[in-house]
């Protein structure tokens, strides 16, 4: 029997999941020096996962990654498996029948809750329907969010409530030329919404947000930054924070927070509010949301490991829209064990593990969905690559594993009457949207519908 990763044998790798991390790991695989087939897995006609539909319409340079994808997808044993879906069109077990190794690569896609009483009132919604929604993508385009309320108010800290904030804060000028969904820049274009308030449980040295994403919203044309100096006093322990070396973003972030709480607010319709240490206890409303009581917060511990205390001092802030966005985890895929807790799967080193903690056989994991949601985009590449040096250190394992040689993965798909998407078929479908957005000023019009998307290719 031929060698696994030569001419003869290729090594056969199915990575589910076309995000970065599934790009990155593909990337991984192919230089290592072996003769490897890659088939991409995606569960939509459209690849490129969080950058395609998680960057925030304009932030256009971040979306500038796809150009390596695209590049990795022309590599030599690439192949691209769109709107087929792992644990439910095809099973986990006939999958490993097929290839050697299997890398599960799916990210972190639902929102982690906040917990507390009135969470599920119309009205609180996730940051990830509200990014998926106004990013056109499928599952969330029949999503509708009321916006004729005065204020929103967003749960979290992090670059993701940011991008939340801001694009609430924009006008139609500001994000008709980008790649918005146009239901969204329909929508926002009504929108009564005048106080956005952004959360954190604790104080402004441990917000999660950015220099960059920050910074931005001293630049929106008609909204204002509004930071009340008191809450810039630092504790000792936040002193000694931002004295630390590596603090380098939160320096910068205090420095734009201070020149916040200087500006004015004559001339601008809107407000985007920075509220620290306050954390949500409970939403209230009799049929919908009307309000969400916060309490105050005292930060308790030594520096760098400083948690929010509650005080049992409660304010009520009026809202007619709540987002959380408190983090991410991963859901569970049918045929795969799944860490609960963490929202992942059980790995060790990017080796999926059984509920013994031994490693199962030719699975593989890597990304949000192996680490829990952390980093950004660029942070995936050397998780991958990680995780792809197990898979190669595991390789004369691998080499007994049987894969089935009765046929390919193509005639499995045909026999379920699956309708595969291919690299070719999606080049035409993301044709057809650069030229829909031409005529409108946009980078591109997305489709928000598969059967949008199948439709072009008849």
């Amino acid at each position: 029997m031929a060698e696994v990763g030569t001419p003869d044998q290729p090594l056969r790798v199915a990575v589910v999941g076309s995000g970065p991390s599934g790009f990155y790991a593909t990337e991984a695989l192919f230089k290592q020096g072996l003769t490897v087939k890659v088939d991409l897995f995606e569960r939509l006609p459209a690849p490129f996962g969080l950058v395609r539909n998680g960057v925030a319409p304009d932030h256009p340079k971040l979306k500038q990654a796809i150009q390596v994808y695209e590049k990795i997808a022309e590599t030599p044993g690439f192949g691209f498996l769109g709107n087929v879906t792992i644990g439910r069109d095809i099973t986990v077990d006939e999958l490993r029948a097929h290839y050697h190794a299997v890398v599960f690569t799916c990210g972190a896609e639902t929102d982690r809750r906040l917990g507390i009483r009135g969470e599920d009132l119309p009205g609180s919604h996730t940051a990830t329907e509200f990014v998926g929604w106004y990013n056109g993508h499928p599952d969330y385009r029949d999503r509708s969010f009321d916006l004729s309320h005065e204020a929103a108010a967003i749960i979290g800290q992090g670059n993701v409530a940011i991008d939340v904030a801001r694009i609430l804060a924009k006008t139609v000028d500001e994000l008709k030329h980008t790649d918005i969904a146009e239901h969204a820049l329909d929508a926002l274009a009504e929108s009564r919404i005048r106080d956005i308030f952004i959360i954190g449980r604790r104080g402004p040295m441990q917000a999660k947000f950015t220099h960059i994403e920050l910074r931005e919203l001293g630049e929106l044309e008609d909204c204002t930054p509004i930071v009340k100096a008191s809450d810039l006093a630092l504790n000792a322990e936040s002193e000694a924070e931002l004295a630390d070396k590596n603090s380098r973003t939160s320096v910068k972030n205090m420095e734009t927070m201070k020149a916040f709480a200087g500006l004015s607010e004559a001339g601008k319709r809107r407000r985007c509010h920075l509220v620290f240490l306050q954390g949500p206890v409970r939403l209230e409303g009799s049929q919908r949301l009307e309000r969400v009581v916060l309490e105050k917060n005292v930060l308790s511990g030594p520096a760098f490991k400083q948690s929010a205390k509650p005080t049992g001092e409660t304010v009520a802030l009026d809202c007619g829209i709540l987002f959380r966005s408190i983090g991410y985890r991963g859901v569970p895929i049918p045929g795969l064990p799944f860490d609960e807790r963490a929202g992942v799967l059980p790995n060790q080193d990017g080796r999926i593990i059984d509920q013994q903690g031994e490693p199962i056989p030719g699975l593989y994991t890597a990304g949000w969905i192996k680490r829990g949601p952390t980093g950004i985009i660029g942070t995936n590449r050397a998780d991958a690559v990680a995780t792809v040096k197990s898979l190669i250190d595991d390789l004369p394992k691998l080499k007994t594993r049987a894969v089935d040689s009765a046929g390919n993965i193509a005639d499995l798909i045909q026999q379920k009457n699956l309708r595969r998407v291919s690299y070719a078929d999606w080049s035409k479908i993301d044709q057809s949207e650069i030229g829909c957005g031409s005529g409108k000023g946009k980078p591109r019009e997305k489709y928000t519908r598969v059967s949008e998307m199948l439709g072009i290719l008849g």
